[in-house]
């Protein structure tokens, strides 16, 4: 069975266990990812072409790795005129493995992973005791709130009063 999938602007036709480079997706590798957009399904015998996409059907594939691809150049040059620029770009992708191609909405099964090894949990270390005093220690000077010290009086009482 194959497919023809949609995905970064282009198509590429995929079977089971294929292996294809794509426009960046976004994905850790060994995760796995569902295209949805799946423009052809067909074996043998048969095809299904979608209007635009076949109704029900997705693509099921692995994230093998991200990398960069290969370095193209890009030289513009004006004859004559002294013009020349050359750059250079590496296009993201990400490497993908088909590993199923679904049809008439069925859902892939979901795959059992072994559970990753539990540690054993940190222990927490002992609370801190408080320091014992030092005799050094002076014991800090009270503070009168600024309410309880001396009355603050206005200018305007001042004035009255001499």
């Amino acid at each position: 069975m194959y497919a023809v999938i949609k995905t970064g602007g282009k198509q590429y036709k995929v079977a089971k266990d294929d292996i294809i480079k794509v426009e960046k997706l976004v994905g850790e590798p060994g995760s796995s990812i569902d295209i949805g957009d799946v423009l052809l399904v067909g074996d043998d015998k048969e095809q299904t072409v979608g209007a635009p996409t076949v109704e029900g059907a997705s693509v099921a594939a692995e994230v093998v790795e991200q990398k960069r691809d290969a370095k193209i150049i890009v030289f513009k040059k004006k004859r004559r005129k002294n013009y020349r620029r050359k750059n250079g770009h590496r296009q993201e992708v990400t490497v993908l493995r088909i590993t199923d191609i679904l049809t008439g909405g069925k859902k892939k099964a979901a795959a059992k992973k072994k559970p990753a090894a539990k540690k054993p949990a940190a222990k927490k270390p002992a609370a801190k005791k408080p320091a014992a005093k030092k005799a050094d220690d002076k014991p800090k000077a009270e503070t009168k709130p600024a309410a309880e010290e001396a009355p603050s009086t206005s200018a305007a009482e001042t004035k009255t009063e001499e």
